[in-house]
């Protein structure tokens, strides 16, 4: 290693020395992840510090019960975890999400961490660990194997309980916007051409079902991560750990995260699975293809403003074009698209890096939880977004609806074939339709019925409440 300099100490791990800037909380181990795996320049995520810093601290707490951990090296560990729950230190965190595996390196980085911190709070130096080892104290009866899994299933309850209630505040916009509209007819499409009228508040009522159910299939699929397999340390059959330490760790992490967390029932399974995570990762992909679809939907709906649907219109956020003076896209919901695309590509990697665990453990976590907690990162703020720029806006177009209703025969055709028969009605519509005249102009014409039932069964408004008219 390269010698000292004013602004670095000098640690060792069992590799040898490695040279750590002077005022770093972080130790050797941490200083090898930084400098092996300088990958995406990106950063932890906090709820996953917040997660690894939980769990040393109700080690701690539940170390100390037993008599195992003194109440001084208890205190200034729970010292120094709540000064990094409480925002401070975070900087001290800075490894790529891609390092090595089963996040060995991501899990010393806390373990080193706090014990420099615990060590201070002490009266000791940085680097010292004279008070506070990182390996015999902080990570007393623990594991990367166990901890990182544990870390991963804390973290991805904490985004995905904001991701669902973003998703619940969403369908509740959805559904309000559905009462507004409830009775403004609209032409229907399948295979984007005419069908039968609906009404818009009909068609925004079934987005705000399937974003309520997508967000209800998210909310189950974070049942299975409230079980944690914290305890199990190396392999699964808890080497180490003291007898009713994770029980205690988990009554302390179900009080802090306010979740229905238990123990693993069984702590080999809870090691050698992802499937909790692919779970998790595959609700969101689903709920990101009803988001994009509808997005895709509202795009079409306010196309033109004047040669295309334009029965939609969304608030306005930005200049369109550079070159195309007043043009103004639907920049919220491409935004969205490309949020959601990203969403369902994570979740490949999630499929692909559970798919790789060997025998006791599986070495991919580290990218299968950068994968998820991207994700819910994302797909929270894309959906806030959704909400609060662009769908509490929208507005119906009720003029273009109508004028639209009425350029097309075929919308309201159907509620004729039960009274005249499916061929005759579409000799009808043919008609109509080649002489662009109104379809009951050319029905009175040859007089298929009396011109005050025929008002009533091409009712369009009728029409969307089903039956026969």
């Amino acid at each position: 290693m390269v010698g000292l300099t004013n602004t670095s100490r000098r640690e060792k791990d069992t590799l040898g020395e490695v040279q750590v800037p002077a005022d770093a909380l972080w130790g050797a181990q941490a200083q090898r992840g930084i400098e092996n795996y300088a990958i995406s320049g990106l950063q932890p995520f906090p709820a996953f510090i917040r997660a690894l810093v939980s769990i040393k601290k109700a080690e701690a707490i539940a170390n100390a019960e037993t008599g195992r951990l003194d109440a001084k090296r208890r205190d200034a560990i729970v010292k120094a975890c709540d000064e990094v729950l409480a925002g401070q230190h975070i900087d001290q965190f800075g490894l790529d999400p891609f390092h090595s595996g089963a996040g060995v390196s991501m899990h010393m980085v806390a373990n080193e961490v706090i014990a420099n911190r615990a060590n201070q709070i002490l009266g000791g130096g940085l680097g010292t660990y004279e008070h506070v080892n990182p390996n015999d104290h902080v990570n007393m009866g623990q594991s990367t194997n166990d901890v990182t899994p544990t870390a991963m299933r804390l973290a991805h309850l904490d985004l995905t309980k904001t991701l669902y209630a973003e998703l619940d505040k969403l369908a509740d916009v959805f559904a309000s916007k559905a009462v507004e509209y409830e009775n403004i007819v609209k032409p229907g499409r399948t295979h984007l051409q005419d069908a039968v009228p609906v009404t818009f508040g009909q068609e925004i009522g079934g987005w705000g079902v399937r974003i309520r159910s997508a967000s209800a299939r998210l909310r189950a699929g974070r049942n299975e991560l409230c079980e944690l397999g914290i305890g199990g340390t190396a392999a699964g059959t808890g080497l180490n750990a003291t007898p009713g330490v994770r029980e205690r760790v988990c009554q302390l992490l179900a009080q802090w995260y306010e979740e229905p967390i238990v123990p693993a029932k069984d702590l080999f399974a809870s090691m050698q699975t992802m499937a909790p995570f692919i779970r998790i990762s595959s609700g969101m992909r689903t709920a990101a293809i009803e988001v994009s679809q509808i997005c895709n939907d509202m795009r079409l709906l306010v196309s033109g403003p004047k040669t295309g649907f334009g029965e939609l219109i969304l608030p306005a956020v930005q200049p369109g074009s550079s070159i195309m003076p007043g043009k103004v896209n639907p920049a919220i919901c491409e935004m969205v698209n490309m949020v959601c695309f990203q969403v369902i590509g994570n979740d490949t990697a999630v499929v692909w890096g559970a798919g790789a665990g060997q025998l006791e453990l599986n070495v991919m976590m580290p990218g299968i939880n950068f994968a998820i907690c991207f994700s819910a990162t994302i797909f929270t703020n894309a959906v806030r977004t959704l909400r609060t720029k662009c769908v509490e806006g929208m507005r119906i177009d009720e003029a273009r609806a109508k004028e639209l209703m009425d350029l097309s025969p075929s919308l309201i055709v159907t509620a004729l074939s039960p009274h005249i028969g499916y061929a005759r009605s579409a000799e009808l519509v043919k008609r109509a339709l080649g002489e662009k005249r109104p379809l009951i102009d050319v029905a009175l014409e040859e007089k298929v019925m009396e011109k005050e039932k025929l008002e009533k069964v091409l009712d369009a408004l009728l029409m969307t409440k089903g039956g026969v008219q």
